[in-house]
């Protein structure tokens, strides 16, 4: 059944491209539905293209909008791409799109329809060593096409706006910048009961205490660096807590070494727990319930996990690198990126209660700051500019 758009007849008629959504539903997922909730928020509604088995979430969270089945192709990778250069453009004739919107990179390169792009994270120029050389140049080929071709570009923070103009050559003079939001009734400190659950998902003792780690386990991570700092704590004092690290394993050879000697101990032995994904509905507590969430990233074109740790009354340890800063401002702890750091800041922080508490009430302030309902006014706005000639 269509759904009202907003009457102002100003307002382009937009196509929202949302096949991108991966298996796991992490953190493309949450902005994809995030910035749908907030264009609801925000009275303006837009068509959505979705894999069939993604729009119930989407509808659950963002019901105003018209949700359209894309075709079975997409849940292929290549097919996906492939729909998305022909099948995408002809959707967006047929449903009259003034603006096609693409939210992770990759959009079609040729269509009537205006095109609206987000730009995550630029560090595949920056720091190339983070990412594997085939993703690196993917995703550097499509930022660059975005930038020659896409009509509006919207990055995910400052950093990333600046990282794309100083690295692509002839870069757009205008890059939008659209912070990322948290929604306080998926975040937000845990009760107990709550982190009783997430304790006994994880595989710990009753009131055994963690330290946590959100994302995935890749190169710009810093893993190696965080397992050593807290291989240091724990020879100094064996009962400093276990880290959980949630997320999958990437392409990190030496955190999965890392790893793999300690999934060779004992359970009972084990300083590290990999916990895997764990469901949406438990991170809240995983991290607003750890002693600390440790964040020691070596570049981020956002930081999604350090505003969700925030949001769940969580302390948080993390680094001044790139985009971080402009989340955590003052309302977390920074460390360098070595383990001999890591560990000191660590070690300081775990000894003092108070001041993680502190950390954790400055944190919660801060993440309101951040809402999908002002993320999506930056998304309206650059969608208005880039239909004007359409």
């Amino acid at each position: 059944m269509e759904k009202r758009r907003n009457a102002v007849n100003t307002t382009p008629r937009v196509l929202f491209d949302a096949t991108s959504i991966p298996p796991s539903h992490g953190g493309v997922a949450r902005f994809i539905s995030g910035l749908l909730s907030g264009l609801e928020q925000n009275g303006e509604f837009v068509e959505v293209v979705a894999k069939r088995h993604d729009i119930p979430a989407l509808h659950a969270v963002a019901p105003g909008h018209t949700y359209l089945v894309a075709p079975a192709l997409v849940s292929l990778r290549g097919g996906r791409f492939l729909w998305e250069q022909t099948g995408l453009p002809a959707l967006a004739r047929r449903r009259h799109a003034d603006v096609i919107y693409s939210p992770h990179y990759t959009f079609p390169l040729a269509a009537r329809a205006r095109r609206v792009v987000t730009l995550h994270d630029a560090t595949f120029f920056s720091s190339p060593e983070a990412h594997s050389r085939l993703k690196g140049v993917f995703f550097r080929t499509w930022i660059r096409w975005a930038n020659a071709r896409a009509d509006r570009l919207v990055a995910a923070s400052r950093a990333t706006a600046d990282e794309v103009q100083r690295y692509v050559a002839h870069a757009q003079s205008t890059i939008d910048v659209g912070y990322l939001g948290v929604d306080p009734a998926v975040f937000s400190p845990p009760t107990p009961e709550a982190i009783d659950t997430a304790r006994s998902e994880i595989g710990l003792r009753p009131d055994q205490a963690w330290i946590a780690f959100l994302g995935t386990i890749e190169p710009r991570k810093n893993i190696p660096a965080l397992i050593e700092a807290h291989a240091i704590l724990r020879a100094a004092d064996p009962t400093t807590p276990v880290l959980v690290l949630s997320g999958a394993r990437g392409w990190d050879e030496a955190a999965n070494d890392a790893l793999d000697r300690n999934a060779r101990l004992a359970p009972e032995d084990r300083p590290v727990i990999e916990a895997g994904y764990l469901p949406l509905e438990l991170l809240s507590a995983f991290l607003g319930g750890s002693d600390l969430v440790v964040y020691p990233s070596l570049g981020e074109g956002f930081g999604l996990p350090v505003l969700e740790a925030m949001s769940s009354g969580a302390a948080v340890l993390t680094t001044r690198r790139l985009s971080i800063p402009e989340v955590g401002g003052d309302a977390v702890e920074y460390t360098e990126t070595d383990a001999a750091s890591i560990a000191t800041r660590l070690s300081e922080l775990l000894a003092d209660p108070e001041r993680r508490a502190a950390l954790a009430a400055a944190g919660l302030a801060r993440s309101a700051r951040f809402t999908w309902s002002e993320c999506a006014a930056v998304y309206s706005r650059a969608f208005a500019e880039a239909g004007v000639s359409s």
